[in-house]
């Protein structure tokens, strides 16, 4: 089975250095950030991290919160994967049930 997939491999390379392309994987692209910056956040301060904010699910509106909260699940956002795009203010990250975290990217993180 190796054999095959190496050689499927090497025929996407070689495919796509004929026509100019990558033979890379596309990578996923992250969502507006808006799709976070709707929810309501509670600033916090923890003594490791710093800076950060809390949304909570009972305090947003459901649909909101569900649309964010799949988002990061498939993304495996946690504190030491955080989820963020192109131009992002903020990294976002999954924590417990209920509570999707936010803080500003320039700060330091873990």
């Amino acid at each position: 089975m190796d054999a095959v997939e190496g050689g499927i491999a090497a025929f996407r390379q070689q495919f796509a250095s004929k026509k100019g392309v990558s033979a890379e994987q596309p990578k996923t692209v992250a969502v507006r950030e808006e799709t976070f910056a709707c929810l309501k956040f509670e600033p916090q301060k923890g003594e490791r991290i710093g800076e950060y904010e809390v949304a909570y699910k009972e305090q947003n509106l459901l649909e909101h919160w569900n649309h964010a909260c799949n988002i990061l699940r498939q993304a495996n956002a946690t504190i030491k994967n955080r989820y963020h795009g192109e131009g992002y203010q903020y990294s976002y990250w999954l924590y417990g049930d209920g509570r999707i975290f936010r803080q500003k990217l320039s700060q330091k993180q873990p």
